[in-house]
């Protein structure tokens, strides 16, 4: 029986932060109808796909779903357990704010099942949280960190960003010393982008602020992949980085295209060939739930274009493409049908052929977008 994964949004946040694009919601008056919904939206979608997978990654995102009550993750947990069939060792992963947990809450949720933390750090630096609204300090980040160590977690995961505004190179280099210190086995580290629709993409567009140079974004990047594999690290996806053994189970069934369902306000499912997402509103899902047991906004069928394209990109950010799996899927030799545009890539480092995949190298990763769009089709 194939292995699929389960996706949960919860949306309530204390504040949004400046740069995020995601789905929150600052209002938590319907903080007890949305639990409703999950749960008959879950009903819903065992009734049509719990005999066809097991499970075997929940992933709590957000908004901050540490913000919630334990007791609240429990009764998600339990619904689903109760529904679906999951993997003796399932990995569920809670994305956790520093200022939203104590020793008492990390404890709490270790006992219902969280076996797995995301923490939103961002930086260490205060200007830099400052700058990123964040509500926490370098301080209170290092200090979650090491509670969650002490309380039991062997799996924790920190998020941090780098070319922030006025973040200097040496900040960054300091956000990272700071991190090889502390237990985590797992780094998952973004350059700013900026999102239409946020408040940073305003300050930008109006002037109010400057994003770095490309030339800073790739030094930094550069001295994360060099710093982080250097302390024993493995790259593992274009962004993500772990001790070996601890890569993210749930991110990893993303970039190998594996089954999903998602529940919750802008939740986004994929199964075979189909793709669906729902309402990004939690007055419109909770009505649609109710309405017609799920909060399905609008669905596709991938075209064997988008399936191929999907291929190359999702390949390539993680463990490269398959290119055995490849021919037998779209009945294609990459390196064939490419063959001018893949040895210029090889003759310049950017790419290599490793026991028949096709993987990027650091130099490779730093143009991964642009190689991937040659590929394309």
């Amino acid at each position: 029986m194939k292995k699929s994964s389960i996706y949960v949004h919860i949306p309530f946040c204390d504040i949004k932060c400046n740069y995020c694009d995601f789905y929150v919601q600052i209002n938590h008056s319907k903080y007890d109808l949305l639990l409703d919904s999950l749960k008959k939206e879950i009903q819903y979608f065992s009734d049509r796909y719990k005999d066809k997978s097991t499970f075997h990654t929940i992933y709590f995102g957000g908004g901050t779903p540490s913000l919630v009550e334990p007791e609240y993750i429990d009764k998600i947990i339990t619904t689903l357990k109760s529904r679906f069939i999951f993997d003796a060792h399932v990995e569920i992963t809670l994305e956790t704010n520093p200022d939203t947990v104590d020793e008492i809450k990390l404890r709490e949720l270790k006992s219902i099942g969280i076996n797995r933390l995301s923490i939103g750090v961002q930086s260490f630096n205060d200007d830099d949280l400052e700058f990123l609204t964040r509500n926490h300090s370098g301080k209170q980040a290092a200090e979650c960190i090491d509670i969650a160590a002490k309380s039991g977690y062997g799996n924790i995961n920190i998020d941090l960003i780098f070319s922030i505004p006025g973040q200097a190179l040496e900040t960054w280099k300091d956000n990272l010393a700071v991190a090889l210190t502390l237990p985590i086995q797992n780094i998952s580290a973004y350059s700013l982008i900026l999102e239409p629709g946020t408040s940073l993409y305003y300050n930008v567009k109006h002037g109010f602020s400057s994003l770095r140079s490309i030339e800073h974004d790739a030094e930094s990047y550069e001295y994360l992949i060099d710093t982080l594999v250097r302390n024993n690290f493995v790259q593992y996806e274009v962004s993500n980085f772990a001790k070996p053994g601890f890569e993210c189970i749930h991110n990893l069934n993303y970039w190998y295209h594996v089954n999903y369902l998602g529940f919750g306000p802008s939740a986004h499912s994929l199964w075979n060939d189909k793709r669906w997402n729902n309402f990004s509103n939690i007055t419109r899902y909770i009505e649609a739930v109710k309405s017609v047991q799920h909060g399905i906004k609008s669905e596709e069928f991938l075209n064997p274009t988008e399936l191929y394209n999907e291929r190359i990109y999702l390949g390539l950010r993680s463990r490269g493409i398959d290119l055995n799996l490849f021919k037998q899927d779209f009945n294609i030799s990459l390196l064939s049908s490419e063959e001018k545009f893949v040895n210029e890539l090889l003759k310049s480092g950017f790419v290599i052929v490793d026991n028949n995949f096709l993987k990027l190298t650091k130099k490779g990763y730093l143009l991964c977008d642009e190689i991937c769009e040659q590929l394309m089709v």
